[in-house]
Parts: C-alpha cells; sequence; structure tokens
C-alpha cells in the first residue's frame, strides 16, 4: 500500500558534528551528502550514513547559496567574497572545477533552472544575474532592486524567476528575455527602526510549490528591538497567478527569532525552521493553518534547512556546528 508522511513523528536521526558555526545546508540530490557552509570559511561534505566530513578545498569564504546542477554530479556555491564555485559532489577530495567572479560583495543565494541549463545568483550589488550552468559564462544582467537581494528561487515552469530583497520586495522576471513582469512586497516581514536608523527584514527563505501555484518568502516579523534582532519567524505564502497573499504562517507560543529557510514538501504540507533568542525548531503547516500544527525543539539556534528528495529527512544547520537530520515517520494511507 501506498505510504504517507506522518509530520508529527519526525526526530533527530542523524548528528553530524562540526567546530564551527554553519550557516547552510543542502542535500545532494541523491540523498547521500549534505554540504553545509561553515564560519571557517569553507564548505564541508558529510556523509549522512557514515558521519564523514570532507572539506571542499579553497571555498575562502561563508557561503550561504549552494544549487546542484540537474544531474546531481556538480555543486555550485556562492559566497560572502562575490565568487561562485563549480565542484564535484562526489570526489574524494573535492577541488573547484571553476570559479567565476560574479558578484561586487555577498553572493547571498543561487539558484538552477528546472532544465539545468542556467544558474541564477544574488546579492549585495543589486544585481540578478543569470549565468550558463555548462561553462559559467553570463548571459544575462537583471538590475531593478534597490536594496540587497537576499534570495532567488526559478517557477517550476522554468520561464519565470522570483527574487526577493532587503525590504521584502518581491520581483517578477521573464527568464528569455530578463524582463522584470511585476513587483510586489510582504509588508509584515520588514520594518524600519527609527532608533537603530536601519532596515531589518528580508528574505531569508524563498521556495515554490511543486505545482507552481505558490511562492514562500520567510523571515522575521513584528521586530521590536532591530539591533538585538527581537522579532517573530514567519512565512508570507503568496498566490503566484495573482501575487496576492494566501495565508501568513506563524507561530502559537510566537517563537523568537527569524524564520531562515521554507520547503513544500510534496503533501502540501509546508516545513520551516526557525532560529533565534527561543532556540533552534522545525515548524509545520497546513497550507491553511496560521499556526503550526507541529513543532520538533532541535538542540541549538537553527540557521538554514533542505529537504531530502525522499521526502522523509530534513537538514537543518545550527550555530553550534551540527547538522541535524531530522526524519518524518510514515503512515499507511
Amino acid at each position: 500500500m501506498e505510504k504517507a508522511v506522518d509530520s508529527t513523528k519526525t526526530h533527530v536521526e542523524k548528528d553530524l558534528a562540526h567546530d564551527s558555526p554553519l550557516i547552510s545546508c543542502r542535500f545532494d540530490p541523491s540523498g547521500k551528502f549534505v554540504f553545509a557552509g561553515a564560519q571557517d570559511y569553507s564548505v564541508w561534505r558529510f556523509d549522512v550514513e557514515t558521519g564523514k566530513k570532507t572539506q571542499l578545498v579553497d571555498a575562502d569564504a561563508w557561503v550561504r547559496g549552494m544549487a546542484f546542477d540537474k544531474t546531481g554530479t556538480t555543486l555550485v556555491t556562492g559566497g560572502y567574497d562575490g565568487r561562485l564555485i563549480w565542484w564535484p559532489v562526489a570526489d574524494e577530495a573535492p577541488k573547484p572545477i571553476r570559479t567565476v567572479d560574479a558578484h561586487k560583495g555577498w553572493v547571498r543565494a543561487v539558484a538552477v533552472s528546472p532544465d539545468g541549463s542556467l544558474l541564477a545568483s544574488v546579492g549585495n550589488d543589486l544585481v540578478v544575474r543569470l549565468w550558463n550552468m555548462a561553462d559559467g559564462k553570463l548571459v544575462r544582467q537583471m538590475p531593478g532592486h534597490e536594496s540587497h537581494i537576499y534570495n532567488v528561487a526559478f517557477h517550476p515552469d522554468g520561464k519565470h524567476l522570483a527574487t526577493g530583497d532587503l525590504k521584502c520586495n518581491l520581483m517578477h522576471w521573464e527568464v528569455a528575455t530578463g524582463k522584470q513582469v511585476r513587483t510586489w512586497q510582504a509588508e509584515s516581514l520588514q520594518k524600519y527602526d527609527k532608533t537603530f536608523i536601519a532596515t531589518i527584514g528580508g528574505f531569508r527563505g524563498m521556495a515554490f510549490s511543486p505545482d507552481g501555484k505558490y511562492v514562500a518568502c520567510s523571515g522575521i516579523t513584528k521586530v521590536t528591538n532591530a539591533f538585538a534582532g527581537i522579532g517573530n519567524p514567519s512565512v508570507v505564502v503568496f498566490d503566484w497567478e495573482t501575487g496576492k497573499k494566501q495565508i501568513e504562517h506563524l507561530s502559537k507560543a510566537k517563537l523568537t527569532g527569524v524564520g531562515w529557510g521554507i520547503t513544500f514538501h510534496p503533501d502540501g504540507t509546508r516545513i520551516g525552521i526557525s532560529g533565534g533568542n527561543s532556540g533552534g525548531y522545525l515548524l509545520f503547516w497546513k497550507p491553511d493553518g496560521a499556526n503550526e500544527f507541529h513543532q520538533l525543539k532541535l538542540k541549538d539556534t537553527a540557521r538554514d534547512l533542505d529537504l531530502a528528495s525522499d521526502g522523509l529527512r530534513v537538514a537543518t544547520a545550527h550555530h553550534n556546528g551540527h547538522v541535524y537530520v531530522s526524519r518524518m515517520d510514515t503512515k499507511k494511507s
């Protein structure tokens, strides 16, 4: 019989330890490895089954952006030094295949098109760039944002692209022409603090639903202290066709922290990660639920998450240097 996922029985299955705070994590498409960006200026590959840890030599930056080619054999990273680096996923001692000086300042996020031909990158220089995945050549530059661009995601149809910035402006681009189609804002995910004299917020996570009907953006809301980053994790979900807000997902206990990542499970569940003064939490929402129907407390504040291709495991990267791999249970339907 076909089995469905029971999120309420999610539990930590693997603890992959490192000795430097982690800021990002991604499963490779096969689910064998988890790659994590650390504050020691390196990217590390963990074998999920054995726990073996391998350094990607010469990353030399804090790396938040990571994406894989369609075959799953190549990883592209983007770091605070503005470089994009292509890496062989499974080599015993991975070394750069290709390095591109892509942005002035931090590369905040990268994404690969559904057909595997294009790489999109965004960062602090306010420009969206498209690259040829095969050879790293620049295809197109798309200016338009007026504040640091925090995230990027291809629509599942491959014809459209979404980007989001510090002030939570969401821009819709046409991939073939680079035309900016429309823009709208998730107002609750950004705030200008008059005392701190700065804007706090931004799209820390971004994901499309598998059917392309929704785009979800995660971050921080109801900020009371911008200097200390005091606010609540939030996920704002938009109907892609209309641009209207479908729902805002929050936490019942009003957790203090940032929604550092968001993903859609194939069964429709939205899964997010919160990290901040309340610690680290995995949060699970139904499509029509403002508050989570389940949460899993983790050992330390969390900074990123990724769902494995098997739909059962979630990797989370933490300030304490650990990647926790949590597994959802299955039930007969």
